[in-house]
């Protein structure tokens, strides 16, 4: 299974720049989604590259110096073998996104977490 993961300031920062994007009346694009009787529109944030389950879950090894014990199962109903996000539509608002690898970003965030709950 593959999952679009999208590192929390990448997130951030998204949304601050939307703060600066606030709707018109002019599409930016055939991919808008701008409502043509209101202003706003639905926004996609995301890193646009699936990773392979396994490989989020070795990050996630490495960076706490732990193995995980692991229970494979086969899937399970209404899950999906691979998503991902459309970030055209943000890209074009406010110009390309940070996109944390993987790795840095699962490590940033165990070092966050050990320094918040001093663990």
């Amino acid at each position: 299974m593959r999952r679009d993961f999208t590192y929390v300031d990448d997130l951030v920062e998204g949304i601050r720049r939307l703060i600066d994007a606030a709707p018109g009346t002019a599409p930016v694009g055939p991919f808008d989604s701008l409502s043509p009787v209101a202003p706003w529109r639905v926004v996609n944030i995301g890193n646009g590259a699936p990773v392979p389950l396994m490989e989020f879950v070795a990050a996630i090894e490495d960076a706490t110096g732990q193995t995980a014990t692991k229970r494979l199962l086969p899937m399970q109903p209404g899950d999906v073998p691979a998503t991902w996000a459309d970030a055209t539509l943000i890209e074009a608002l406010t110009g390309p996104l940070p996109r944390t690898d993987i790795r840095a970003g699962v490590q940033k965030f165990v070092d966050w977490y050990r320094g918040y709950y001093a663990v």
